[in-house]
């Protein structure tokens, strides 16, 4: 569905203003892969065991998923710029912890703090449908929601490149400077957003999820060392069922949940969550599977032999191609919706593995397999806010985006314990040194392959869209974005707005209350008196109305939930009031 937002609040952002947002979505991307070139030495790095360092990276994934959906939250409720910029404080003060130690645990702590910043994604997400005109929301989205993998791409190549020619420790420091750069730039370009969620944090809530995904995520990321039946693996899972069960439960009594339930199970946005997951799945496959094809050494008979650099030259278009891939995105989904360019993406995805099964000789086929795979990631990601986006109140935004990308970092973390097993499973003993094969390669890519056509299956039951008659206008003045927003609306609230001797009234606000209290949209009318307002679900709302010279007026109307406009005209009071 489509969104509206005030002209006052789309006034406030300035040009800068996305890309500021999606270069802090990319530093806190970069916390993800950052360690990766190295993660092989740090069990001597860090004078500890294998296990033990595996932590390292375990508990930027743990904190990371369990940031996003309560910062979302606390974005709703308290000021979405306020905890971006406290995401990314929490960040640099992490990356500071681990740039001054050597030891296992300090760096554990300071790796926990560095992931705490993957809230700010979501935050950046809601921030642009508050502030942006329809016109300018879809490609901003798109680039937003890409810089996960735009972050964990460009990210292997830089810190491989350092990580080779200077102390691994600098990697840290860059990343603290780069978090610094990105509060600048948030507090001197970025404005608040001035819509607010009603109610109160739900930390019963909060702890309560917190809880159920570290006893979910915790053994899916360390079953490869304790074994999959293994009790305390076994143990921890049903765990988890049963604290995120009663969860649910609590949630579904709160008057102001963490995370709204009914809203969530609601088949658009259950549908996205899922493949959301598939998609997460997908992306990580490729980053785990060619870095190693790429550096295994020649002599295997099937390794590429390059080194830590070239390597990470050759993932690079991976994220690159995602980058790009936002400005075409914004054409598609203008043009077809974005469930139709979700399913597109996935459709690119599966032609990335499946050529990709026969392209591992040189380094080259490489370097097209990520081209291909980055195009269709990059469009499946960039769908994902917007269908989130069009299904969820306005002052949800950061909740339900805080959710949406927890299922990616779940897809990401199934992902690294599928994929580690099958590498491990199929591996070849050389001198008491585990040396991954062809085949656990190739078993990797028809994993993420079927991954993609579980994806596909689900994006084909989301809710189909209308597509545009003809192309997304250019508005050149207010009153035109008024009405290029008003001709895309799908379902929602139409009409006109008239005076008491039925004459058009322009420039009436228009706004869209729930059945909660909480505003759920915001317009102005065309100089024909016109205007139109989705609706985030089905159900009775009140549209109030009032203009300059004219009385204010209150009309209640219930949306049947049909992908069709409710036509209601609103007739303002003649008395003449103070504007």
């Amino acid at each position: 569905m489509s969104h509206t937002t005030t002209d006052e609040h789309a006034r406030r952002a300035s040009g800068t203003t996305v890309p500021v947002l999606a270069f802090a979505g990319i530093v806190v991307a970069v916390m993800q892969t950052l360690l990766v070139p190295v993660i092989k030495d740090l069990p001597q790095l860090l004078a500890t065991s294998p296990s033990n360092a595996t932590w390292v990276m375990t508990s930027t994934l743990l904190s990371g998923a369990v940031a996003t959906p309560i910062m979302g939250r606390l974005g709703d409720l308290y000021g979405k710029r306020r905890m971006l910029v406290t995401s990314l404080a929490v960040m640099v003060v992490g990356a500071l912890v681990s740039a001054f130690t050597d030891a296992l645990l300090p760096m554990i702590v300071g790796r926990t703090l560095q992931g705490f910043a993957m809230g700010a994604i979501p935050l950046g997400i809601g921030l642009m449908r508050d502030m942006l005109p329809r016109e300018r929301l879809g490609s901003a989205m798109a680039l937003m929601s890409s810089s996960i993998g735009v972050g964990g791409g460009l990210a292997l190549p830089a810190a491989a490149l350092v990580a080779q020619h200077a102390d691994w420790h600098a990697l840290f420091y860059g990343s603290a400077g780069l978090g610094v750069l990105a509060i600048a730039l948030t507090l001197l370009v970025v404005p608040e957003s001035p819509l607010r969620a009603k109610g109160t944090f739900d930390l019963p809530g909060a702890l309560g999820l917190s809880a159920g995904l570290v006893l979910f995520l915790l053994p899916i990321t360390k079953g490869s060392d304790w074994g999959w039946t293994a009790p305390t693996t076994l143990g921890l899972f049903a765990a988890a069922a049963v604290v995120l069960g009663l969860w649910g439960l609590m949630e579904l009594r709160v008057k102001a949940p963490l995370v709204d339930l009914r809203t969530t199970a609601r088949r658009e946005v259950l549908l996205t969550n899922l493949a959301s997951i598939m998609v997460g799945v997908s992306f990580y496959v490729v980053s785990l599977v060619l870095p190693q094809l790429l550096q295994l050494p020649t002599a295997t008979g099937y390794g590429l032999g390059q080194s830590m650099v070239v390597a990470g030259l050759c993932v690079a278009p991976l994220g690159l191609t995602m980058m790009f891939t936002a400005p075409v995105y914004a054409r598609l989904s203008a043009r077809y919706g974005p469930r139709t360019t979700l399913i597109t993406g996935l459709l690119v995805i599966a032609v990335g593995y499946g050529g990709g099964l026969g392209l591992m000789s040189a380094a080259w086929q490489t370097v097209v397999t990520s081209v291909l795979l980055g195009a269709g990631i990059g469009l499946a990601y960039s769908s994902l806010p917007a269908l989130i986006v069009g299904a969820v109140p306005a002052s949800e935004t950061g909740a339900a985006n805080g959710l949406n990308t927890l299922m990616r970092s779940i897809g990401t973390s199934v992902s690294s314990a599928v994929i580690g097993m099958v590498l491990a499973n199929t591996a070849n003993d050389v001198g008491g040194v585990a040396v991954p094969t062809l085949h656990g390669f190739r078993v990797s890519f028809l994993i993420a392959a079927g991954a993609v056509a579980v994806g596909l299956v689900l994006a084909f039951f989301l809710p189909g869209r209308r597509p545009a008659t003809r192309p997304q206008l250019r508005a050149s003045s207010e009153e035109d974005a008024n009405l290029a927003r008003a001709e895309e609306v799908l379902a929602g609230f139409r009409g006109r707005v008239l005076a008491a001797d039925g004459a058009p009234v322009a420039r009436a606000k228009v706004t869209l209350i729930d059945r909660h209290g909480r505003q759920a949209g915001a317009t102005l009318s065309a100089p024909d008196g016109g205007y139109a307002l989705a609706v985030p679900a089905e159900g009775p709302y009140v549209l109030a109305a009032r203009a300059a010279g004219h009385g204010p007026l209150a009309h209640a109307a219930t949306h049947p939930g049909e992908e069709r406009p409710v036509e209601v005209d609103l007739s303002l009071p003649g008395e003449t009031v103070p504007a």
